[in-house]
């Protein structure tokens, strides 16, 4: 008796417009991208709407500025504002504020960077006792607010016969009274091979040789860090300035742009406007030159390789 072998039952053959799941994969990631640049693009531009309010309104006649008017772009178009603001105001020349500005924002480098950096050398390399102590005193002081000693500063200072003049706005900095910085610093030498210092030692080579030969050479990213934050913060700074200066040729541009607001008189709103945009210049042209080294000196790694 011969048995005849049944066929076997084919499998069903798929169709070209069945379920692809990679296919969705790639345009699930696509409309997510598409999305997430999208609102990164509109938070980018509530941020900077203020900027752009700033550059457009220096443009505008003084009539056009605040009030009804809510239209970002004037079609009165003049640089009247710029002219304006570069006469100066109160018999004192634009170039002078820029000048008095320019010398406490170099001032605060200097000072900063030299002690920052020799005080961060004593605390990172070398064993003195204490040591631990008096580094955490000195980090205690960044939770000190700036307002709890402006009176006792401000006695001191008029005491000594120095207020109006920029000596207690830097002197300060040259006393490594920022302790942000220090510690910047401390925590980058750190990083450091304490194989260096050894070599060197073997060498013959001091604690100055040592600083000036090994450290600040392999310390070039925290120093300009040091630099651009100091730089923008003396800039920008109003208070200190405040405080202590009463003569308006030695004001620096935040004192300065306050001149042309007087709420006894007329008040200047585009011309302070077009300075504001001046102001900035300076701190924009530092940031860009220097920023590739920002990130590199605040997550303190010494040696790669």
């Amino acid at each position: 008796m011969t048995i005849m072998a049944t066929p076997k039952q084919s499998a069903p053959m798929l169709s070209t417009q069945d379920y692809n799941p990679k296919s969705e994969s790639t345009g699930t990631k696509r409309v997510k991208s598409v999305a997430f640049h999208a609102v990164a693009l509109a938070l980018t531009g509530v941020v900077l709407y203020p900027a752009l309010w700033m550059i457009a309104s220096s443009f505008k006649p003084n009539s056009e500025i605040g009030g009804t008017n809510t239209s970002l772009w004037s079609s009165n178009f003049s640089f009247d504002n710029f002219v304006t603001a570069m006469d100066g105001i109160g018999g004192v020349t634009t170039l002078q504020f820029f000048t008095n500005s320019l010398i406490l924002a170099i001032g605060a480098v200097v000072g900063t960077v030299l002690s920052a950096s020799v005080s961060a050398y004593a605390f990172a390399r070398i064993k003195f006792p204490g040591r631990s102590i008096f580094f955490g005193m000195m980090i205690a002081t960044l939770l000190l607010p700036f307002h709890v000693v402006i009176i006792p500063q401000y006695i001191i200072f008029n005491q000594l016969g120095l207020v109006d003049t920029y000596i207690p706005l830097l002197i300060g900095k040259f006393l490594a009274a920022d302790a942000f910085f220090v510690f910047l610093m401390v925590q980058f030498m750190r990083n450091l091979p304490a194989e260096l210092d050894e070599a060197a030692r073997i060498d013959g080579a001091g604690h100055v040789r040592i600083f000036c030969s090994i450290m600040l050479p392999l310390m070039k990213p925290a120093l300009i860090s040091t630099s651009i934050f100091s730089f923008i913060w003396s800039w920008n700074d109003f208070l200190g300035p405040l405080l202590y200066l009463n003569t308006p040729e030695k004001y620096p541009l935040p004192l300065a742009l306050r001149l042309f607001v007087d709420q006894t008189q007329s008040s200047d709103y585009g011309a302070m406007i077009a300075m504001s945009v001046l102001a900035l210049l300076p701190v924009l042209i530092f940031f860009l030159v220097f920023q590739r080294y920002i990130v590199e000196g605040v997550s303190t790694q010494g040696l790669k390789g």
